[in-house]
């Protein structure tokens, strides 16, 4: 049993639930998207097919909900160590939030306040969680641009969101 932040529009904690409840219900909850990369290149996982939502689907570095009784970051950093086996405290920047519905099935929803944080990442073993992810890559930005036209259903909803975003923001900070 996770227990998640219930929040407000304007992402104003109002309780706690159940992770899978307020997938079911749906209720707007707190989440966090992280983007690692690496000059022009983001690091993407491609969600394991055993997930209860988007398995298969390529989604940025790492995702989670904070934990209500965890800081936000502490929930951040304990979840890249969880799924990708980052121990480092990396350098992270919020760069936006947003909020989404999305449904999955008739009893399946993610409404979603996230929080999209971006850090730069240069090493390059990383021993992720084979329950959580089936596969790591390191993306160009020039090429997944081309590939979030071409083929979308190959992403997860909230990723098609935020990554023009963050590659835009990547592109910035190589100039």
């Amino acid at each position: 049993m996770e227990n998640i932040i219930k929040v407000d529009i304007n992402d104003n904690p109002i309780g706690t639930i159940e992770k899978l409840t307020a997938h079911k219900t749906p209720v707007l909850h707190r989440a966090f998207s992280v983007f690692l990369y690496r000059g022009d290149k983001i690091l993407l996982q491609k969600r394991a097919l055993n997930k209860y939502h988007s398995g298969g689907l390529w989604a940025n570095s790492c995702c989670s909900h904070p934990r209500a009784n965890m800081s936000f970051l502490d929930s951040v950093y304990s979840r890249l160590n969880f799924e990708l086996g980052i121990k480092d405290k990396i350098n992270l920047q919020e760069l936006f939030s947003f909020t989404y519905l999305s449904k999955y099935a008739d009893d399946l929803y993610e409404y979603e306040y996230d929080h999209v944080l971006v850090g730069e990442y240069k090493q390059e073993n990383l021993n992720f969680n084979k329950d959580e992810i089936s596969e790591l890559k390191w993306w160009n930005i020039f090429d997944l641009e081309k590939e979030l036209v071409l083929n979308p259903q190959k992403f997860a909803t909230w990723f098609l969101i935020c990554a023009p975003k963050v590659i835009y923001k990547i592109k910035e900070l190589l100039n």
